[in-house]
Formats: structure tokens, sequence, C-alpha cells
């Protein structure tokens, strides 16, 4: 009865996405249409970032319906906790679409949100503290793949079936329904975040994709019988996104820059520079998932030893290290103008000023020696307050002219 339920639940979030992401789409084409030549593309830009709900409401709806018919199983309590604590922090995304809020209160509201779901799953007080820790990190990691169109979905698509098959492994129907329901929403909305791509998860999405894989991992490894090695098995299977973290920090710590801001470092931004296409970029990080998640997976199961689990680590480090050496902050080029250019208020010889441009003018001609001027006569006087000109070189007295203040 539980599978019947997850595969049901499965089908109405896909069904669900799928709806409402086609509805998002239109709904940003039309907003971009609507928008006037050389105008700001503000309100079709927030619609395409809150693409990331249709993820959140299809796979919230069919999971929290799923768990509600029995589901979940004896795992309800904590599927419940996941899966407030998801709301939460997509809640945090959406606000953080439309108004930017700061590292240290997001930090905090998914330090909270996880401490939800760690104490409604009934974790040990150390196991819980670990827990926490590690899907802090993991979200925000996968938080920081929304760079390129498809690459958050086809990763967390293939991390979730990881997750799945790993949870199937122990009977647990359970704690597959989070990861389930994941897997449908996730290839639902990719059907319309694929390049060219007409919306994007945004935060909302992001930061609910992370915490939903992060937080099944953490429920899975506290399940899992003694003999499996989930302890390395399971961390594996966001090598990607840690691998994408860790090139991020440590570049922009060689480069001493704000290790809090976006630069256009990833991991999806070196291989645009390599000129692989943004399709190309989607595959070739889904790739790198798959394989990670299924030596994780395998590990898991004991067809594969332990130390098998340090492939997809090393070659994930090795990866990032080659991507280092890709120029990833090109400063602009200096030219020859740009050194040479004069002090602000002058104008370089030879230059007539035309309005507010200048127009190279005749060569300057020697001037000749002039003969001594006669004596100007005393300057017109006006209306005090009013400006007057300077005797004409002839002597005569000048005519005061009055400023037109209307």
């Amino acid at each position: 009865m539980n599978v019947l339920g997850i595969i049901a639940s499965g089908a109405a979030a896909l069904f669900i996405t799928v709806v409402l992401a086609k509805g998002v789409r239109r709904t940003a084409l039309r907003a971009g249409a609507a928008q006037e030549p050389g105008a700001r593309p503000s309100r079709a830009g927030v619609v395409r970032r809150l693409g990331g709900t249709t993820v959140v409401l299809g796979v919230g709806a069919a999971a929290a319906a799923g768990t509600g018919l029995g589901a979940a199983g004896g795992s309800g309590r904590a599927v419940t906790g996941l899966l407030a604590g998801a709301v939460i922090v997509a809640a945090l995304g959406l606000v953080h679409d439309v108004r930017p809020l700061g590292v240290p209160l997001r930090v905090a509201v998914q330090t909270a949100a996880a401490t939800l779901a760690v104490c409604l799953a009934g974790l040990s007080p150390v196991a819980g503290v670990l827990a926490v820790i590690g899907i802090v990190a993991v979200t925000q990691a996968f938080a920081l793949l929304d760079t390129s169109d498809g690459v958050l979905a086809t990763v967390g698509t293939v991390t979730a079936a990881g997750l799945l098959t790993c949870a199937a492994l122990d009977g647990r129907t359970g704690l597959a329904l989070p990861p389930a329901v994941l897997l449908a929403g996730l290839i639902g909305f990719l059907l319309h975040n694929w390049h060219p791509a007409r919306i994007r998860p945004g935060a909302c999405g992001s930061l609910f994709t992370g915490f939903v894989l992060a937080s099944s991992g953490a429920l899975v490894l506290a399940e899992a019988p003694p003999e499996r090695a989930a302890w390395i098995a399971l961390p594996v299977l966001a090598t990607v996104a840690l691998a994408d973290a860790a090139l991020v920090l440590v570049s922009r710590r060689r480069a001493v820059r704000p290790l809090l801001q976006d630069c256009g470092d990833h991991i999806t931004h070196r291989l645009r520079r390599l000129r692989v296409t943004v399709p190309g970029v989607a595959v070739v990080l889904g790739l790198w998932a798959g394989a990670a998640a299924l030596t994780g997976t395998l590990v898991y199961a004991e067809v594969l030893h332990p130390a098998f689990a340090l492939v997809p680590v090393t070659g994930s480090a090795a990866a990032v290290v080659a991507l280092l050496r890709i120029p990833a902050y090109v400063a602009p080029p200096v030219t020859a103008a740009r050194r040479r250019r004069p002090p602000t208020g002058t104008v370089p010889t030879g230059t007539v000023r035309t309005g507010t441009s200048l127009r190279p003018g005749p060569e300057p001609v020697p001037a000749a020696p002039e003969s001594p001027a006669p004596v100007a006569a005393e300057p017109a006087r006006t209306t005090p307050g009013r400006p007057t000109v300077p005797p004409p070189p002839t002597g005569r007295p000048a005519v005061g002219l009055t400023a037109d203040r209307s």
C-alpha cells in the first residue's frame, strides 16, 4: 500500500508541477512582451525567478497528501517535520527573490528549519547537531547551483534518484516518499527549465530542493542499519554541489574577493569559458552527479567496498583543481585612450567644444605680436547684482546686459 501511495504521490507532483510551471511560463512571456522597448524588464525577471514556487507547491502538496493518506507509514512524524522545515526555507527563498536578504538572517532561518526537522525525527542530541550542520551546508551548496539553465533540476533529479534507491534498499518506504515526490516534481519542472529556459528555480526552488535532499539524506543515514556504510555513501550523493561550493570558496579566497558575493566563478561559468554549450553544461554536471550517485548507491548496497566511495571524491577534487586554472575574474582591458585621458573639465589641444561633445578643430596658429592696446575706459556699471560686459578693444564703453531670469 505504501508503494502505491508513493507512486500516486509522485504522479500528482509531476502533474501539478507541469501545470503550474506552464502557467508561470506564459505569465513570464506576457510580462516580457508587455515591456516597452528600452524599459527595465523587472516584472518579467521577477516572474521567471518565481518558477521555483511551482516545485514547492507541486512537491509540497503531493507529499502532504501522501503523508495524510498513510504513504509515509511509521515515518510520518519525520516526514512531516521535513516538509515543515522545507516550507519555511522555501518561504525564506521567496522573500529573498523579491527583496534580497542578508546572509546571517538566511543562515539563521535555515538552521531553525533544520532543527525543527531533526527534532521531529527524534535524533539524539549529538546526531541532531551534526545533522543540522550537514543540512544547512548541503542546502546552501545546492542553492549555488542555480547559475545555468537546467543544472539545478538535472543534478537534483539524479541525487533524488540515488536517495530513493538507498531508502528502498532498506524497505523504508516512508523515508522514500520525499525524494520520490521531489524526483517527479523536478522532472516536471525541467521540461520548462531546459535551455532556453523561460522560468528559473530562484532562491525559493533551489533552497527547497537542497533542503529536501539534505534532510532526506540525514533521515536515511539515521535509520540505516549498522552494516551499511551510510556515513560515507550518502554524502557522496552531494558531490557536485559540494565541489561547486568548494571551488567558489577557494577561488574567491585566492583572489581576495568577498566570499559571499557572486562573481561568476562557478563550475558552470568556467565550463562556458571552455566553449561548452548551455545544454552541454547541464549534461556534463548531470553525468558527474550520476557517477557519484551510482557509486554511493552501490557502496550503500554493499556491492562495492566503502573505499570505492573515495573515487568520486578524489575525482571531484582533481576537477576542482583543474577548474581553478580557468580564469574567472577578467579585468576590463586598459586602453591607451583610457591611460591618456585628460583631467575632467579640460579640453585637449586641437578640439572644439560643440554642445556636450568634442570634435577635431584646426591646428592652432601662432599669434602675431600685438600692438599696445589703448587705455580702456572705465567699465560701465549696471544695476547691482546684474552681470556686466567688459569694454571692447576700441575703448568705447560697453552696454550693460541684464540676465533673463524669467
